[in-house]
């Protein structure tokens, strides 16, 4: 049930929160800035009855890194668990007083590309203060400029970004999922096939934006499990539509069935699946996915 499944996510964010403060026990490194909320969430884990808590466990990670021929610089993790964690992405924003606006943004996005293809329904805030740990120092001397960028100029730039999601799902049997798939794909202009059945298989290809919107609205729903298996990026000098044109290995979003067969019709077969993908220069795609080769 869905109460079953709050108890789980509630479950999960205590324990984590618990493994941070045991391991951080000072408070320049780790502290709750909402103990209300980190109370109504303790209160509703004890309690079968209690009420649903009304807002978010937020708490700052502050992460020390080592800059080449400098010293240490402070990154400060502002972050904030959704009710749904771990089941969506935590919300988490990387600040230092050495970061420029652009470089800023940037970095909080590729921290974002790292969860969502790696802990897709999965507690990470131990991996993510890693990754600042790790990365965070690198954008400090990121030259994003030819003069100075601006956020909006941060911004335009994304436009350019012809990105391909392939998403792999436990299994696409729900008539309504695979109707929100296609007309959000339609809507968004992306391109791509997706093969119900069990396993699930999605890919959507267009406009970065776009693909990043689609994903959001698709997890969205409740799935046994759902993941992004592997993301290609690829940035487009002139960034207009022939050249996303070009990018694009699929001509529409259409739903492929592959001759099914199992008991109940839903087992694709795997073998088309991989001369479709061959077909349109993806076979490596299918390694990825079913970590054999064709």
């Amino acid at each position: 049930t869905i109460e079953m499944a709050n108890q789980e996510e509630a479950e999960i964010q205590i324990s984590e929160l618990d493994l941070l403060s045991s391991m951080f026990p000072y408070e320049e490194e780790f502290a709750v800035t909402d103990q209300l909320a980190l109370a109504e969430l303790k209160h509703y884990v004890e309690n079968e009855s209690a009420e649903v808590p009304s807002s978010k466990v937020q708490f700052i990670l502050n992460v020390k890194a080592e800059v080449p021929n400098a010293s240490m610089v402070e990154f400060s993790m502002a972050c904030a668990l959704p009710f749904k964690y771990p089941t969506v992405l935590p919300e988490i924003t990387v600040r230092s007083l050495l970061l420029s606006r652009s470089q800023q943004i940037l970095l909080n996005s590729d921290l974002k590309t790292y969860l969502m293809e790696n802990f897709s329904g999965e507690p990470c805030m131990l991996n993510a203060r890693e990754w600042v740990k790790d990365h965070a120092a690198a954008y400090i001397d990121k030259d994003l400029s030819s003069s100075s960028m601006t956020a909006s100029d941060a911004m335009q730039s994304q436009a350019t970004t012809f990105t391909r999601l392939w998403i792999y799902s436990h299994h696409i049997y729900n008539k309504q999922k695979r109707k929100n798939i296609i007309d959000w794909a339609k809507e968004l202009s992306l391109s791509g096939f997706c093969m119900p059945g069990k396993p699930g298989v999605v890919c959507v290809e267009g406009l970065q934006s776009s693909c990043e919107e689609f994903w959001s609205r698709v997890r969205r729903l409740t799935w046994k499990r759902i993941l992004i298996r592997h993301r290609e990026d690829v940035s487009l000098e002139g960034g207009g539509h022939a050249e996303i044109q070009k990018q694009r290995k699929f001509s529409s979003l259409e739903e492929k069935c592959f001759d099914a067969h199992g008991a109940r019709g839903n087992h694709m077969d795997l073998g088309q699946l991989y001369h479709f993908l061959e077909e349109k220069g993806c076979a490596d795609i299918f390694q990825m996915y079913f970590g054999v080769e064709g």
